[in-house]
C-alpha cells in the first residue's frame, strides 16, 4: 500500500507567540505616536541659488500634510486590523490581550491575573494560546525554517 506522505511545514511557536506581541507593542506605539519628521517646517531656508520655476505644486506644508495623512490611513488600517483579530478570540482571550496590550496605561500579567481572579498557572496558559491564535488570525505565524512533517 502505498501511503501519502503531506510536507507540511511545522510552526514554530515560540517566534509565532513572539511576533503577536511586537505587533501588539507596535500597536501600543502607533496609538501614541506622531513622527517629528511629519511635522511642517516652520523656519526659512536660504540659498545662495537662484529660484527656478518648476511644475511643482506643491509646497512643503501641502507634502508634510500629505506624509501625515498616508501615514495616518496606515496606522489606521494596521490599528483596525489587529483589533478585528482581537475580536476574534475568545472572552477571555480577548480580555488578556485588551487589558495588557490595548490600554494606554500597561499593566502587568500579575495585575491582571489577579484582577481576572485566575490562577497564574492557568492565565499564562490562556494567554499563549491567545498570543498564538492572534498571529495566525492576523496571518503572521512563523514556521521552522526547513522543517516538514
Amino acid at each position: 500500500m502505498n501511503q501519502l506522505t503531506l510536507n507540511i511545514p511545522q510552526i514554530d511557536e515560540e517566534a509565532t507567540k513572539s511576533k503577536a506581541e511586537k505587533l501588539l507593542y507596535q500597536y501600543r506605539l502607533y496609538l501614541l505616536q506622531v513622527p517629528d519628521d511629519f511635522l511642517p517646517k516652520v523656519t526659512p531656508t536660504y540659498s545662495i541659488v537662484p529660484p527656478s520655476v518648476t511644475n511643482e505644486l506643491h509646497s512643503s506644508t501641502e507634502e508634510t500634510a500629505l506624509k501625515r495623512i498616508e501615514w495616518e490611513i496606515q496606522r489606521d488600517k494596521f490599528l483596525k486590523k489587529i483589533q478585528r483579530a482581537v475580536n476574534r478570540l475568545s472572552q477571555r482571550e480577548r480580555q488578556i490581550i485588551v487589558m495588557l496590550y490595548m490600554q494606554l496605561e500597561e499593566m502587568y500579567d500579575y495585575e491582571v491575573y489577579a484582577e481576572m481572579g485566575m490562577s497564574q498557572r492557568s492565565y499564562y496558559r490562556v494567554k499563549a494560546k491567545a498570543l498564538y491564535r492572534l498571529t495566525f488570525a492576523l496571518r503572521e505565524e512563523v514556521y521552522k525554517k526547513g522543517a516538514a512533517s
